[in-house]
This record gives C-alpha cells, structure tokens and sequence, in this order.
C-alpha cells in the first residue's frame, strides 16, 4: 500500500499552519508548542532541531522521545474521520496532533485538552 502523501510532508512546511490556525482563535504559539511537548515527548530545542533539520511528518515522529500514555485517550472527529478509529498508527498520530490543535483553536482549557 502506498504511503499518504502527508508523511512525506516536511514538518516545518505544517507547523506555521498550526500556529495560524491557534493565533487566529487568540491563542498562541506557545500553547500550539506545548500541546506538541506533551503529545511527543519534545522539548523545545528538540521541536526546533527537527524543524530546522526539514523531518518529515514521519520522522518527526518516529524520533518522538515518547508519545505520551494519554494520546489514546484523545476522541473525536478531524476532517470527517474519527481519531480513535484510525488504523495506521503513523496517521494516528497526525490526526492526534491536528485534533489537539483543533481543540485548541476552539478555546478548550489546555488542561482539558491534554486529557489531565
């Protein structure tokens, strides 16, 4: 089976768009990288280093320094597809990171959003 375009997709070519879509909410780029930080594991030099490095969508998660326990617990529907349905587990993560960034946009409480 051939591989979704998007895991090639450099992931500093999508990061400016999570941040604009959080900046458009009101909210800030800060809370984009922290989601981001809690998700996979990065810290701040680590997210740095891979955007600056041009990693793919998926390199930037394969060198995840550890997806976080309650990512499984992050339910709902992102372009018509439900996150916790989704059976590539590479995708998975995508859509898990874009649910986030979703909630996050629609003015959920960062605690609420990392499932604290």
């Amino acid at each position: 089976m051939k591989s979704p375009h998007v895991f090639a997709m450099e992931f500093a070519r999508i990061y400016p768009m999570y941040v604009q879509k959080a900046e458009k909410k009101g909210r800030t780029k800060a809370e984009v990288d922290a989601l981001i930080f809690w998700l996979t594991g990065y810290d701040e030099a680590g997210l740095h280093a891979q955007i600056e490095g041009g990693a793919s969508m998926e390199a930037f998660f394969a060198a995840a320094p550890q997806m976080n326990p309650n990512a499984a617990l992050i339910r709902g529907v992102v372009c018509g597809v439900r996150v916790e349905e989704v059976e590539d587990e590479l995708m998975q993560k995508i859509r898990w990171l874009d649910k986030l960034v979703d909630e996050l946009a629609k003015g959920k409480p960062m605690e609420k959003i990392m499932r604290t």
